[in-house]
Protein backbone atom coordinates (compact mmCIF):
# COMPACT_ATOMS: atom_id res chain seq x y z
CA UNK A 1 0.00 0.00 0.00
CA UNK A 2 1.45 3.17 -1.02
CA UNK A 3 1.79 6.45 1.29
CA UNK A 4 -0.23 9.43 1.52
CA UNK A 5 2.49 11.89 1.03
CA UNK A 6 2.80 15.77 1.50
CA UNK A 7 5.39 17.67 0.33
CA UNK A 8 5.95 21.10 2.57
CA UNK A 9 8.04 23.39 0.56
CA UNK A 10 9.91 27.03 1.48
CA UNK A 11 10.15 28.57 -1.84
CA UNK A 12 12.51 31.28 -0.07
CA UNK A 13 15.16 28.63 1.56
CA UNK A 14 18.54 29.13 0.38
CA UNK A 15 18.12 32.57 -0.77
CA UNK A 16 15.46 31.35 -2.90
CA UNK A 17 17.26 28.87 -4.42
CA UNK A 18 14.55 26.09 -3.17
CA UNK A 19 12.17 27.29 -6.01
CA UNK A 20 14.78 25.90 -8.42
CA UNK A 21 15.35 22.63 -6.67
CA UNK A 22 11.54 21.80 -6.35
CA UNK A 23 10.87 22.16 -10.01
CA UNK A 24 13.79 19.87 -11.53
CA UNK A 25 12.56 17.20 -8.83
CA UNK A 26 8.93 17.27 -9.83
CA UNK A 27 9.78 14.25 -12.57
CA UNK A 28 11.39 12.55 -9.90
CA UNK A 29 7.74 11.95 -7.86
CA UNK A 30 6.03 10.18 -10.30
CA UNK A 31 8.69 7.48 -10.44
CA UNK A 32 7.74 6.65 -6.86
CA UNK A 33 3.81 7.65 -7.15
CA UNK A 34 2.37 10.45 -5.98
CA UNK A 35 2.73 13.87 -3.60
CA UNK A 36 0.96 16.51 -3.07
CA UNK A 37 2.46 19.90 -2.70
CA UNK A 38 2.09 22.80 -0.11
CA UNK A 39 4.34 26.22 0.06
CA UNK A 40 4.90 28.39 2.72
CA UNK A 41 3.98 32.16 2.07
CA UNK A 42 4.48 33.27 5.91
CA UNK A 43 6.43 32.42 8.95
CA UNK A 44 5.19 29.30 10.86
CA UNK A 45 3.28 28.54 7.58
CA UNK A 46 4.57 25.42 7.19
CA UNK A 47 3.63 24.14 11.21
CA UNK A 48 0.32 24.81 10.12
CA UNK A 49 0.79 22.91 7.28
CA UNK A 50 2.09 19.67 8.80
CA UNK A 51 -0.93 19.72 11.44
CA UNK A 52 -3.07 20.26 8.65
CA UNK A 53 -1.60 17.28 6.58
CA UNK A 54 -2.18 15.13 10.01
CA UNK A 55 -5.37 15.64 10.24
CA UNK A 56 -6.38 15.09 6.61
CA UNK A 57 -4.31 11.85 6.92
CA UNK A 58 -1.39 12.22 4.98
CA UNK A 59 1.06 9.15 6.17
CA UNK A 60 4.52 10.90 5.73
CA UNK A 61 5.40 14.41 5.28
CA UNK A 62 8.50 15.53 3.81
CA UNK A 63 9.90 19.04 4.56
CA UNK A 64 11.59 20.80 1.52
CA UNK A 65 13.64 23.45 2.71
CA UNK A 66 16.84 24.24 5.87
CA UNK A 67 16.60 23.68 9.09
CA UNK A 68 14.09 26.09 9.87
CA UNK A 69 11.06 24.50 7.57
CA UNK A 70 12.54 21.31 9.59
CA UNK A 71 11.71 22.97 12.99
CA UNK A 72 8.42 24.34 11.48
CA UNK A 73 6.65 21.02 10.47
CA UNK A 74 8.27 19.34 13.33
CA UNK A 75 6.52 21.67 15.60
CA UNK A 76 3.25 20.95 13.45
CA UNK A 77 3.56 17.10 13.45
CA UNK A 78 3.82 17.44 17.68
CA UNK A 79 0.55 18.96 18.01
CA UNK A 80 -0.89 15.97 16.78
CA UNK A 81 -1.37 12.92 18.73
CA UNK A 82 1.01 10.52 18.38
CA UNK A 83 -0.93 7.73 16.88
CA UNK A 84 -1.64 10.52 14.02
CA UNK A 85 1.79 11.52 13.55
CA UNK A 86 3.35 11.38 9.79
CA UNK A 87 6.15 9.93 9.32
CA UNK A 88 9.05 12.97 8.64
CA UNK A 89 11.00 12.85 5.40
CA UNK A 90 13.82 15.63 4.86
CA UNK A 91 15.03 17.41 1.75
CA UNK A 92 17.67 19.41 2.86
CA UNK A 93 17.64 23.12 0.67
CA UNK A 94 18.70 25.38 3.30
CA UNK A 95 21.44 27.70 4.15
CA UNK A 96 23.15 24.87 7.13
CA UNK A 97 21.28 21.79 6.74
CA UNK A 98 22.24 20.23 9.91
CA UNK A 99 19.48 18.23 10.77
CA UNK A 100 19.87 16.56 7.30
CA UNK A 101 23.34 16.04 8.69
CA UNK A 102 22.61 14.81 12.03
CA UNK A 103 20.30 12.19 10.57
CA UNK A 104 22.18 11.04 7.60
CA UNK A 105 20.45 12.34 4.77
CA UNK A 106 21.86 12.37 1.45
CA UNK A 107 23.00 16.23 0.72
CA UNK A 108 21.85 15.62 -3.14
CA UNK A 109 18.82 17.54 -3.52
CA UNK A 110 17.30 14.17 -5.89
CA UNK A 111 19.16 11.26 -3.70
CA UNK A 112 17.13 12.98 -0.76
CA UNK A 113 13.87 12.94 -2.27
CA UNK A 114 14.33 9.76 -3.35
CA UNK A 115 15.30 8.21 -0.01
CA UNK A 116 12.62 10.03 1.50
CA UNK A 117 9.92 8.38 -0.70
CA UNK A 118 11.47 5.01 -0.23
CA UNK A 119 13.55 4.71 3.00
CA UNK A 120 12.60 3.29 5.81
CA UNK A 121 11.30 5.35 8.99
CA UNK A 122 13.13 4.96 12.83
CA UNK A 123 12.07 7.20 15.83
CA UNK A 124 14.10 9.70 17.01
CA UNK A 125 14.06 12.11 20.07
CA UNK A 126 13.05 15.22 20.31
CA UNK A 127 13.08 18.14 22.80
CA UNK A 128 10.95 20.48 24.35
CA UNK A 129 10.90 24.16 25.76
CA UNK A 130 8.72 25.72 28.35
CA UNK A 131 9.34 29.82 28.93
CA UNK A 132 8.02 31.63 32.06
CA UNK A 133 4.78 32.94 30.02
CA UNK A 134 3.71 28.65 29.43
CA UNK A 135 4.56 28.78 25.42
CA UNK A 136 6.23 25.57 24.34
CA UNK A 137 8.18 24.75 21.61
CA UNK A 138 9.98 21.72 20.30
CA UNK A 139 14.23 21.40 18.64
CA UNK A 140 14.98 18.69 16.61
CA UNK A 141 18.76 19.90 16.28
CA UNK A 142 20.17 22.28 18.60
CA UNK A 143 18.67 25.54 20.88
CA UNK A 144 21.25 28.04 21.65
CA UNK A 145 21.21 30.82 24.09
CA UNK A 146 23.00 33.81 23.99
CA UNK A 147 25.78 34.35 21.84
CA UNK A 148 25.08 31.47 19.00
CA UNK A 149 21.33 33.11 19.17
CA UNK A 150 22.82 36.55 18.58
CA UNK A 151 24.89 34.93 16.00
CA UNK A 152 21.81 33.18 14.06
CA UNK A 153 20.25 36.87 14.43
CA UNK A 154 23.05 38.72 12.70
CA UNK A 155 22.85 35.76 9.90
CA UNK A 156 19.66 36.44 8.88
CA UNK A 157 20.61 40.34 8.34
CA UNK A 158 23.58 39.05 5.30
CA UNK A 159 21.99 38.33 2.34
CA UNK A 160 25.04 38.16 0.60
CA UNK A 161 26.62 35.31 1.54
CA UNK A 162 25.74 31.95 2.23
CA UNK A 163 25.81 28.56 4.02
CA UNK A 164 28.46 28.18 6.60
CA UNK A 165 30.56 31.21 5.39
CA UNK A 166 27.36 32.98 6.41
CA UNK A 167 27.25 31.91 10.19
CA UNK A 168 30.93 32.49 10.41
CA UNK A 169 30.87 36.09 9.53
CA UNK A 170 28.31 36.49 11.95
CA UNK A 171 29.74 34.68 14.44
CA UNK A 172 33.16 37.48 14.08
CA UNK A 173 30.54 40.35 14.21
CA UNK A 174 29.03 39.32 17.58
CA UNK A 175 31.98 38.87 19.24
CA UNK A 176 32.90 42.04 18.46
CA UNK A 177 29.38 43.64 19.11
CA UNK A 178 27.75 41.05 21.83
CA UNK A 179 30.14 40.04 24.16
CA UNK A 180 27.57 40.00 26.85
CA UNK A 181 27.66 37.31 29.49
CA UNK A 182 24.50 36.36 32.09
CA UNK A 183 24.30 34.74 34.95
CA UNK A 184 22.36 31.86 35.24
CA UNK A 185 20.98 29.56 37.75
CA UNK A 186 20.99 26.15 36.36
CA UNK A 187 19.32 22.76 37.23
CA UNK A 188 19.22 19.50 36.28
CA UNK A 189 17.80 16.38 36.64
CA UNK A 190 21.25 15.59 38.69
CA UNK A 191 22.41 18.76 40.24
CA UNK A 192 22.28 22.45 41.11
CA UNK A 193 24.83 25.06 39.99
CA UNK A 194 25.20 28.83 39.07
CA UNK A 195 27.43 30.24 36.19
CA UNK A 196 28.66 33.34 34.48
CA UNK A 197 28.16 32.01 30.75
CA UNK A 198 28.34 33.46 27.29
CA UNK A 199 26.54 31.14 25.74
CA UNK A 200 24.43 27.67 26.37
CA UNK A 201 23.31 25.53 23.41
CA UNK A 202 21.10 22.38 24.13
CA UNK A 203 22.32 19.36 22.01
CA UNK A 204 19.72 16.71 20.59
CA UNK A 205 21.99 16.77 17.50
CA UNK A 206 25.84 17.79 17.14
CA UNK A 207 26.01 20.34 14.17
CA UNK A 208 24.84 23.89 13.95
CA UNK A 209 25.30 26.51 11.65
CA UNK A 210 26.48 24.50 8.66
CA UNK A 211 29.74 23.61 9.93
CA UNK A 212 30.43 23.74 14.10
CA UNK A 213 30.30 20.36 15.63
CA UNK A 214 29.16 21.73 19.37
CA UNK A 215 28.52 18.08 20.51
CA UNK A 216 30.14 15.72 18.20
CA UNK A 217 29.36 12.49 20.63
CA UNK A 218 25.29 13.83 20.52
CA UNK A 219 22.79 11.11 19.17
CA UNK A 220 19.01 11.38 18.75
CA UNK A 221 17.97 8.00 19.67
CA UNK A 222 19.65 7.98 23.51
CA UNK A 223 16.95 9.80 25.24
CA UNK A 224 19.32 12.54 26.85
CA UNK A 225 20.46 16.06 25.65
CA UNK A 226 23.54 17.08 25.77
CA UNK A 227 24.72 21.21 26.73
CA UNK A 228 27.27 23.15 25.86
CA UNK A 229 28.04 25.80 27.81
CA UNK A 230 30.93 28.71 27.25
CA UNK A 231 31.79 30.79 30.81
CA UNK A 232 32.69 34.31 30.45
CA UNK A 233 36.02 34.70 28.74
CA UNK A 234 37.63 37.67 27.24
CA UNK A 235 37.09 38.06 22.90
CA UNK A 236 40.42 36.62 21.92
CA UNK A 237 39.84 33.76 24.04
CA UNK A 238 36.50 33.37 21.78
CA UNK A 239 38.23 34.10 18.70
CA UNK A 240 40.65 31.27 19.99
CA UNK A 241 37.75 28.91 20.45
CA UNK A 242 35.88 29.17 17.27
CA UNK A 243 38.27 26.77 15.16
CA UNK A 244 37.98 24.46 18.46
CA UNK A 245 34.11 24.23 17.71
CA UNK A 246 34.55 23.67 13.68
CA UNK A 247 36.77 21.07 14.67
CA UNK A 248 34.99 19.96 17.35
CA UNK A 249 37.89 19.96 19.76
CA UNK A 250 36.75 22.32 21.93
CA UNK A 251 35.90 20.15 25.27
CA UNK A 252 39.52 20.02 25.99
CA UNK A 253 39.19 23.78 27.14
CA UNK A 254 37.55 22.80 30.36
CA UNK A 255 38.13 26.16 32.35
CA UNK A 256 36.47 28.03 29.47
CA UNK A 257 33.81 25.53 29.00
CA UNK A 258 31.32 23.16 30.52
CA UNK A 259 29.77 20.11 28.82
CA UNK A 260 27.71 17.51 30.47
CA UNK A 261 24.21 15.63 29.53
CA UNK A 262 20.76 15.68 30.91
CA UNK A 263 17.21 14.35 30.33
CA UNK A 264 15.77 17.84 32.52
CA UNK A 265 17.40 21.43 32.70
CA UNK A 266 15.90 24.60 33.60
CA UNK A 267 17.22 28.15 33.49
CA UNK A 268 17.05 31.16 35.26
CA UNK A 269 18.71 34.39 33.97
CA UNK A 270 20.00 37.75 35.63
CA UNK A 271 19.41 39.21 31.90
CA UNK A 272 17.21 38.78 29.20
CA UNK A 273 17.68 35.90 26.84
CA UNK A 274 17.93 35.66 23.50
CA UNK A 275 17.15 32.19 21.62
CA UNK A 276 17.15 30.30 18.67
CA UNK A 277 15.68 27.17 17.98
CA UNK A 278 17.32 24.68 15.21
CA UNK A 279 17.98 28.47 13.31
CA UNK A 280 14.67 29.98 14.04
CA UNK A 281 14.79 32.94 16.21
CA UNK A 282 12.81 32.33 19.43
CA UNK A 283 13.51 35.91 20.91
CA UNK A 284 15.12 38.99 19.57
CA UNK A 285 16.83 42.40 21.01
CA UNK A 286 13.92 43.81 23.47
CA UNK A 287 12.67 40.78 24.80
CA UNK A 288 13.19 40.11 28.43
CA UNK A 289 12.72 36.33 28.71
CA UNK A 290 14.86 34.96 31.71
CA UNK A 291 13.20 31.70 32.84
CA UNK A 292 13.16 28.27 30.88
CA UNK A 293 12.40 24.65 31.43
CA UNK A 294 13.76 21.55 28.80
CA UNK A 295 12.96 18.06 28.51
CA UNK A 296 13.69 15.23 26.28
CA UNK A 297 11.03 13.34 24.44
CA UNK A 298 12.81 9.99 23.53
CA UNK A 299 11.57 8.50 20.71
CA UNK A 300 8.77 11.12 19.63
CA UNK A 301 8.64 11.14 15.71
CA UNK A 302 9.41 8.87 13.39
CA UNK A 303 11.87 9.77 10.55
CA UNK A 304 13.35 8.15 7.64
CA UNK A 305 16.73 8.86 8.66
CA UNK A 306 20.12 7.76 6.31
Amino acid sequence: MSRKIKIILNPMADMGNAWKVANDLRPLITEYGNADWSGTVYPTHATELAKQAGEQGYDMVIAMGGDGTVHEVVNGLMQLPEGSRPILGVVPVGSGNDFAHAIGVPIESDHALAHALSGEAFPIDLAVMTDERGRREYFDNTLGIGFDAVVTIRSHKLPVVRGFLMYLTAVIQTILLNHNPALIQFETDQEKWEDQVLMVTLCNGGREGGGFMLSPESKMTDGVMEYVMVRKVSRPVMFRLVPEFMNGTHPRFTKQIRMGSCKKISMTSNHPLYIHADGEIYTSFGSNLRQLTFEVLPNALKVVRG
